[in-house]
């Protein structure tokens, strides 16, 4: 069984859905509270705290444990955030967590102690306008997070023994011309950066390089379906477990875009797109690689599909209610 998390902004509150494998379905289980704005997730490398930003007064990050068989949620504490953050992660040791704040322009670091508990910030620095994403390398020492409205990749040095970020040289990069950085992910192998841009949907494949932590441009390609009109605006991408596709959602369209990685040199090629749930803002792809589950933050359901192993390509299996502006979505599997 795997267990699904929806934050729901609009109702305040995170829906925890069922996905049965054998029977490709969801079936909700709990609504949490949260009592405000909830929006971004992010899960602990273990697997055993869930952790989510309310947005709305008070600013906080609430911590939860995960009941590793039923994957139901118990809230274990809440800590101040300096600001309204539009995204967390922890770093990979899961003894820190990462946010950005879109409005305040900058990010922050909150220290996480030994019983998994998000605690108030130790760190914050300024950012170019309009933070968005942030998350470490695999390697754990080199941070990078967005700037939409600078359109720059903001590259840290990170120590993992004190969670202190540090500007790196240099401090910034541009993936493209009039770039709107937004959501990015890292290829299996590090090698690579996916880059998704807002204001014109592109995706950039950005080289990482092990040693300096400095990314460069290797490709730029159109995510947008056939016959788009109208102003993009591209929202979240990820990668299935095994590296080989790369999915992204595109909200005014609805729309969800495939994509086949080459292994050599991490280059994209388009599959397809499938129609989805209005106003796609977040998606996940399951830790088996086996399934996608988008959100429609306008349709307030989430809709289920099968990714095809061999082609990438997806297979609607069916939809289930959310509550109210469901916009992130984090997954895990349960022990049977």
């Amino acid at each position: 069984m795997i267990a699904v998390y929806v934050s729901n902004a609009e109702s305040g509150d995170i829906s925890v859905l069922h996905l049965d494998p054998r029977r490709g379905a969801l079936t909700a289980v709990q609504r949490v509270e949260v009592g405000g704005e909830a929006m971004p997730l992010a899960l602990s490398p273990d697997h055993r705290r869930l952790y989510a930003v309310r947005r709305s007064e008070p600013r906080e990050v609430l911590s939860f444990e995960i009941d590793p068989k039923s994957g139901e949620l118990d809230v274990l504490g809440a800590a101040a955030l300096p600001h309204s953050m539009a995204s967390i992660a922890t770093d990979r040791s899961g003894r820190f967590l990462f946010s950005a704040s879109y409005g305040g322009n900058l990010v922050a670091v909150s220290p996480i102690d030994a019983d998994g508990v998000v605690q108030a910030a130790q760190q914050v620095l300024s950012t170019g306008p309009n933070a968005h994403a942030i998350h470490a390398d695999p390697s754990n020492r080199f941070v990078f997070a967005t700037s939409l409205g600078g359109g720059v990749m903001t590259q840290f040095r990170f120590d993992a023994a004190t969670g202190q970020l540090a500007p790196n040289t240099p401090p910034t990069m541009q993936p493209h011309a009039k770039a709107s950085p937004r959501h990015f992910v890292f290829s299996r192998d590090a090698r690579f950066v996916y880059l998704l841009n807002e204001l014109d949907a592109a995706i950039d494949v950005l080289a990482l390089d092990p040693r300096s932590g400095a990314l460069r441009t290797v490709q730029t390609l159109d995510s947008l379906p056939p016959g788009f009109k109208g102003e993009p605006w591209a929202a979240d991408l990820h990668l299935t477990p095994d590296g080989r596709f790369l999915y992204s959602s595109e909200r005014r369209s609805g729309t969800l875009a495939a994509f086949r990685v080459d292994a050599a040199d991490g280059t994209l090629a388009l599959i397809g797109h499938v129609p989805t749930e209005a106003q796609p803002r977040g998606f996940n792809v399951t830790p088996d690689g086996r399934f996608l589950v988008a959100a429609g933050q306008r349709s307030h359901r989430v809709r289920l599909y099968a990714i095809d192993a061999d082609t990438g390509s997806l297979n609607q299996l069916g939809d289930c209610a959310a509550g109210h502006g469901p916009n992130w979505i984090e997954s895990i599997m349960l022990d049977s």
